[in-house]
């Protein structure tokens, strides 16, 4: 026989302490509600327009094959397919882009601008340019200062002023040199392709094998690429460092 089942179950002692609550596996945006950013998503469309615009007049103006090389018109690219998508986005209360695409495409665009306005437009660079693309005219001078000044620009107002601090890592900055890397290859390996004499067989002075020899491109290329980094962590920082916009 089983014995009987008692009709008043003692009290319980209290549990001592306050329980601790679990965190919860629910995502913020599960919770907040998505809210749409015309402005943001106007500005966006406006850059990637121009972006694309500047690479567009640049194919247009010159060799196709040539043009495609450029570092700058390459980020260009990149900058345009970003802010398009991120214009989407905020058009329509979706999610951000990852930090890590927004962080790399800022610093590529914000790269193509230094190395020009420092190395290749300053008279007192060992690189400065000369001749035409020194100081071009007309539509050239247009598609010209669209990717080198304005487009970069543009990329550090949208990080400043249209998105949230503390998204970039420095984990993030050593994976955005893989794009440069990746780049001097190419560039190298462009230049080895071509036969010796054809104009602009490497696109860039610092770049250029025929009048420097691998020994000083390659120590050229561990200076800037050591810049780079640089810039990386600078842009990591300041993403913590500033105020939510």
């Amino acid at each position: 026989m089983t014995a009987p089942i008692p009709r008043d179950i003692p009290d319980l002692p209290a549990i001592p302490g306050k329980p601790a609550l679990k965190p919860s596996p629910v995502p913020a945006t599960a919770v907040v509600t998505p809210v749409r950013r015309p402005a943001a998503a106007i500005f966006r469309l406006l850059v990637a327009l121009a972006a694309a615009a500047g690479v567009t007049l640049e194919l247009l103006l010159g060799d196709p094959s040539r043009t495609l090389g450029y570092f700058a018109v390459q980020s260009n690219i990149l900058l345009a397919l970003v802010m398009a998508f991120s214009a989407r986005r905020a058009w329509t209360a979706g999610r951000p882009l990852p930090g890590a695409v927004l962080g790399a495409t800022l610093l590529y665009v914000v790269i193509a601008a230094l190395v020009h306005h420092l190395l290749l437009a300053n008279e007192a660079s060992p690189f400065s340019l000369t001749g035409e693309a020194a100081a071009p005219t007309g539509w050239q001078a247009v598609a010209h200062h669209t990717l080198h000044t304005l487009t970069p620009i543009a990329a550090v107002l949208d990080w400043l002023l249209l998105t949230t601090p503390g998204r970039l890592h420095l984990r993030q900055a050593s994976a955005w040199l893989l794009y440069p890397l990746a780049y001097l290859a190419f560039s190298l390996t462009r230049g080895e392709l071509l036969l010796p004499g054809t104009p602009d067989r490497y696109l860039y002075p610092f770049l250029d094998v025929d009048q420097d020899g691998y020994k000083k491109v390659l120590g050229n290329a561990l200076l800037l690429g050591l810049s780079f980094y640089a810039l990386a962590t600078l842009l990591v920082a300041l993403d913590h460092a500033r105020p939510n916009p």
